[in-house]
């Protein structure tokens, strides 16, 4: 099964090299957090985190080959909220990167990326095979 990840960027919010480079790690990341289940440990407060990797799934696959992932934009967040409904539709793992606003957007919390899967690469491409590279 060939695998990969795309991470969508909002274009029209003109953020510098060093911001997209952020935020399409955080966007990255983000989706696997969001995978992986919280349990209360036994004793105090502490939460444990698992995630489970079964053989021969698209994360699996990904994790343990080539990490393809591919960046692309689109020019707003309506775009970008169309491409996260598309992609769940169909049953692929998203993730949506909202900043804090501290470091730019003026201190307002702003959707700045999407991170589509890792999944399928036929399945993905469904989605996002029609928008340019960043």
């Amino acid at each position: 099964m060939e695998v990969k990840q795309v991470i969508v960027v909002r274009r029209d919010l003109n953020m510098r090299k060093g911001k997209i480079a952020a935020q399409v790690a955080h966007a990255s990341i983000k989706v696997i957090l969001e995978m992986m289940s919280k349990k209360p440990m036994l004793h105090g407060t502490m939460e444990k985190w698992s995630l489970l990797l079964t053989k021969n799934t698209p994360l699996h696959e990904w994790l343990n080959n080539n990490f393809t992932k591919v960046v692309v934009y689109v020019h707003s967040l309506e775009q970008l909220l169309t491409l996260r409904d598309n992609a769940e539709s169909i049953g692929i793992p998203t993730a949506l990167m909202v900043d804090s606003g501290f470091t730019e957007f003026h201190g307002e919390k702003t959707v700045t990326a999407l991170a589509i899967g890792p999944d399928d690469v036929k399945k993905i491409d469904k989605v996002t095979k029609d928008l340019p590279l960043l």
